[in-house]
């Protein structure tokens, strides 16, 4: 008699990300065929379909399977139900309904709705749900009730300093989508560029912007492919500072007499607009007008940061206003024109949102702060009832790992806001400011890291396990790069292009181990400006490479037992091989490119990690003791390639520290 092998029931493996609100597992799964179908039996339109035809591709990219774009009414026998209640906003605002239930089972999906975004939102999960069983693709069985943690959920990205193609925008909507972002804001002007076209002063963009602007029509393209996606596009123009851009066809608006010419340089301009003249609100209330038949948002954000005066107080018709006016500083004034500015926005049907800066008590409570400042500027603002949105901790040109912008939370548990305080925390945006990236190198910056913040303004608040996080995040990445974004392929691009060759094997081995310093240190180290090439080696490396947290852990679980003849110590003696072997090679193409000329103390000292690494766990796992002295010459290397060098830093140091420490001397 032969007994049949019990199939093991396929298990859930959970890759989602952000982590749902609820989430239970069941058994079985619902396997994915060319007989897969979808029917939406109440609602539909134009957007609801085209999101169902756009998952179904993608659906069929992933599995291979080919899958009938048809929708059907009738949903008996279809292996999807997207049942959605209505359309939801015309406009969609912050009050926007984004929960959805999906449930599978062995028979089929059910997905479930109130708004189409809703239903969007669903759909990404239901994507991430495919796994394989080795014999197919599947989709788990499970029940999902979703809802976010916080409405307002951005990413920030400054096409100002360097501008950033239409392309580059709509694949990192797509890329928002997948992971639930919900606002994009989109920085548009600034002292070094101004980059929509406007129809009512030509001037702004034909003389503000080198050439590089978004024309009405594009911005309406973005705007549509944003909706289409439930995303709100929330466009930011900087005033009264930052807006030099604004002077060069309209000199008229500044506080001094001018001629102007694009700013190149960064950092904080004294140009300002004059908040005396009635002629520059007229000229804002027709810009402001002509803006919102482009941006139906309800939100229009004012920048109004780092305005430190200069100008104002050169200018003596100016401090006589003040002086007339009773303002004592140029805080006093700018709160002056902030209010003017405020009656513009709300003849508009805006509400004002703006940098901390804004926050003054003679604004009224429904101007939205946003915080760079940190979480404190944010709950001073809502202890004084103003709506708030946290993004000190989200800064990405800090060039920070995931797991630090992971952590930080806009409504800590330990937060001292009372209820009624803490609803006024709306959520977090995410910033990419521009002074150092460009449109090759944008998505490595963003992505994947955002992701891990997306999770944070979507999921709970107890998920918080970093080990979690990046494992997902990994898979994550990878998704990603469905949309065309290259923050995985752009470091083979520039290291090809750094060397002249295609083989770069051994470049690849040295870059892992690599990130870019932060924004400042690049800043202190290169003196940047717009003109600045950005064309060398850190801008070929990527911000938290996986080598970082991958060592860290690696290393700890090695020091716990390193005798035993385990996983992590085979592991550890592979990867210092390999950087041994990778050594000579990388030295050779540093020294044969000028513009690796930067990176030759680190290709030296990369040599040197290699040796320390390998006999530290040589002694380690053999129970030797090494020679007197060594311990010293090796925390020196350490420290040595600690210090700043060719804008790159190192990965591994700290685990490296951690193994020397541990080894005995003689």
């Amino acid at each position: 008699m032969h007994m049949r092998a019990q199939t093991p029931q396929p298990t859930f493996i959970n890759t989602l990300m952000p982590v749902p609100a609820k989430l239970t597992t069941d058994q079985g799964s619902f396997t994915l065929s060319s007989s897969f179908t979808v029917a939406a039996p109440h609602f539909r339109d134009e957007r609801l379909d085209a999101g169902i035809g756009r998952m179904l591709h993608r659906l069929e990219y992933q599995t291979g399977v080919p899958i009938t774009k048809d929708i059907q009414k009738d949903a008996a026998g279809a292996a999807l139900v997207v049942d959605v209640q209505g359309a939801g906003e015309a406009v969609q605002s912050i009050d926007e309904d984004e929960s959805y239930s999906l449930h599978v089972t062995s028979s089929g999906v059910n997905l479930q709705a109130k708004t189409v975004v809703g239903a969007l939102r669903g759909m990404e999960t239901l994507l991430q749900l495919v796994q394989t069983d080795h014999a197919g693709y599947i989709l788990p069985a499970v029940s999902i009730e979703d809802t976010p943690r916080f409405h307002w959920r951005g990413l920030m990205i400054d096409s100002g300093r360097h501008f950033e193609p239409v392309p580059v925008i709509e694949r990192t909507l797509d890329g928002m989508a997948a992971v639930k972002l919900n606002v994009f804001h989109w920085h548009l002007s600034e002292d070094q560029g101004f980059r929509i076209e406007s129809k009512l002063y030509p001037k702004l963009a034909g003389m503000g912007s080198d050439g590089l602007y978004y024309t009405q029509e594009q911005a309406k393209e973005v705007v549509a492919y944003a909706r289409e996606r439930g995303i709100r596009v929330v466009p930011e123009f900087d005033m009264p500072g930052h807006s030099v851009s604004w002077f060069v066809g309209y000199p008229d608006l500044a506080s001094g007499p001018g001629p102007y010419t694009v700013r190149r340089v960064f950092g904080i301009s004294d140009e300002a607009m004059d908040p005396t003249r009635d002629s520059t609100y007229k000229f804002l209330d027709g810009f402001i007008g002509e803006m919102s038949t482009i941006f139906p948002d309800p939100y229009f954000h004012i920048g109004g940061d780092e305005t430190k005066g200069v100008q104002w107080k050169g200018n003596p018709r100016i401090v006589e206003f003040m002086q007339k006016h009773d303002m004592k500083d140029p805080a006093a004034l700018q709160a002056y024109f902030n209010q003017r500015l405020l009656k513009i926005l709300q003849k508009h049907h805006k509400y004002m949102i703006g940098w901390d800066e804004v926050l003054n008590p003679a604004l009224p409570k429904d101007v939205i702060i946003q915080s760079w400042r940190g979480t404190e500027s944010l709950a001073a603002g809502a202890k004084q009832g103003y709506q708030g949105i946290l993004s000190a901790p989200y800064y990405l040109d800090a060039m920070k790992p995931a797991e630090q912008h992971y952590l930080a939370d806009p409504l800590p548990a330990d937060s001292d806001l009372t209820p009624q305080q803490q609803t006024l925390i709306l959520g977090g945006e995410v910033c990419m400011w521009g002074e150092q990236l460009y449109e090759r190198t944008i998505d490595s910056r963003i992505w994947p890291r955002t992701a891990a913040m997306a999770e944070r303004f979507w999921s709970p608040e107890n998920v918080r396990d970093v080990s979690d996080m990046y494992r997902r995040l990994d898979v994550m990445s990878v998704r990603l790069e469905a949309f065309g974004l290259t923050h995985l392929t752009q470091e083979d691009v520039g290291l090809r292009a750094l060397t002249g060759t295609t083989d770069i094997d051994a470049m690849r081995v040295f870059a892992s181990v690599l990130e870019p310093v932060s924004f400042h240190e690049r800043y202190q180290g290169q003196h940047t400006s717009q003109l600045t090439p950005l064309d060398h080696l850190v801008d070929a490396v990527r911000p938290d490479p996986p080598s970082r947290y991958q060592m860290e852990v690696l290393v700890q679980a090695f020091l716990k037992n390193p005798a035993q003849d385990g996983r992590e110590r085979q592991e550890l003696a592979n990867n210092f091989a390999s950087w041994s072997k990778a050594a000579p090679d990388v030295q050779r193409q540093v020294s044969e490119s000028p513009l690796l000329a930067d990176a030759a103390g680190r290709a030296q000292q990369f040599a040197d990690l290699a040796k320390i690494g390998s006999e530290a766990v040589k002694y380690l796992s053999g129970g030797n003791a090494a020679p007197a002295g060594w311990k010293q010459s090796s925390l020196a290397a350490l420290d040595a390639a600690q210090k700043p060098q060719g804008l790159v830093r190192f990965t591994v140091l700290a685990p490296l520290h951690d193994l020397v420490n541990a080894v005995q001397e003689k």
